[in-house]
């Protein structure tokens, strides 16, 4: 089968590779979709140390089920459209137990772990356990935006977001955007987005937050409060920079919650006396439980419009290479595009 292959750092290949091998537990799924994450764009470039030479990525997925092994529980049948939790767990441990699944120090990620060869495939094969059914009637190409929105939901629960909450997200990328779609579907009366790029401002505006260019004023705290009508009660890095959680802190009354959940450098500096003087809590926001990426499928079925505005861009496999690097040198517009293996025919 054919297969997006990270030959290099900044050089990826189609290449033909091994099928994938179903285990007795698992299901083979036929890739319809896979959404171009961050965190791809990072390991293609070799920058954050997450991905290898010769390894086949991509986590953000969704296709239907070719076979299901004869031990594989959980109901499915070929022809279910399954979308893929990444996380792979243990099922043993004190986590798992816990419903913490993305916690299991046992814990492999489809699309990191260089082993697992992943979803920029043709097929792909995966625990019957991590196959999520999509609802009747969603699209199916929506049904790779589920773990990116899984993501954006988590990082609101750990921030305890609530009914009546004034929410500042902090980027306005594919996960600043999740966090918008979280803050709504948790409650937040008002949002605000922080973003630079004219472009992603307009997406979220559409998404019905309110937005603020950070690079058009002296004061950002000012403008954001001045687009909440407030002060932020809840505020969400999806950029993890030392400048965004600086930001972040500055917009911050006392007592507030700064959730982490962007990646975008590996250390940050922390003003200590930021957290211990003001009381604030820094939270850190990683994945999400099975439950939550399993809820999140189905409320994603109740979004058409707002996920159908997520996807600015499909290509090919062959077009996959291309599309990496215009997201890497930033000369692409758009925010996520998805590669369809054997072409759109299945959306």
């Amino acid at each position: 089968m054919r297969a997006l292959v990270l030959a290099d750092f900044w050089k990826l290949t189609v290449d033909d590779v091994p099928e994938p091998a179903p285990g007795p537990g698992d299901v083979l799924i036929e890739v319809v979709a896979t959404g171009i994450c961050g965190s791809d764009v990072h390991g293609y470039t070799g920058e954050n140390g997450r991905r290898v030479r010769g390894q086949v990525m991509g986590h953000e997925t969704v296709g239907r089920v070719l076979a299901v092994g004869p031990e594989a529980g959980g109901g499915l049948a070929v022809g279910d459209a399954v979308t893929v939790n990444p996380v792979l767990w243990c099922g043993e441990c004190r986590q798992c137990a816990m419903g913490r699944e993305q916690a299991c120090p046992h814990k492999q990620v489809i699309g990191v772990t260089p082993e697992l060869r992943s979803a920029f495939a043709e097929r792909m094969a995966v625990p019957a356990r991590n196959a999520v059914p999509l609802p009747a009637g969603m699209p199916i190409e929506h049904g790779a935006l589920v773990e990116p929105l899984a993501v954006g939901h988590h990082a609101l629960v750990r921030g305890g977001c609530g009914a009546g909450e004034a929410v500042l997200v902090i980027g306005g990328g594919p996960i600043g955007q999740a966090c918008v779609l979280a803050a709504r579907r948790q409650g937040a009366e008002r949002v605000v987005v922080s973003e630079p790029a004219p472009h992603r401002r307009e997406l979220n505006a559409r998404l019905g937050a309110a937005v603020v260019d950070p690079t058009a004023t002296d004061d950002v705290a000012a403008a954001v409060h001045a687009a909440l009508d407030g002060e932020p009660t809840l505020v969400v890095d999806a950029v993890g920079t030392p400048q965004t959680l600086a930001t972040a802190f500055a917009c911050a009354p006392i007592g507030t919650t700064v959730v982490l959940v962007g990646m975008g450098a590996p250390t940050l500096d922390v003003a200590a006396y930021e957290i211990s003087t003001k009381e604030r809590s820094v939270v850190g926001s990683f994945c999400y439980s099975a439950a939550e990426f399993r809820d999140t499928a189905r409320w994603a079925a109740t979004e058409p419009d707002a996920l159908d505005a997520l996807i600015e861009g499909r290509t090919d496999l062959d077009g996959g290479p291309a599309s990496f690097e215009a997201l890497a040198r930033g000369t692409a517009q758009a925010s996520k595009i998805l590669v369809f293996p054997r072409g759109r025919t299945d959306a």
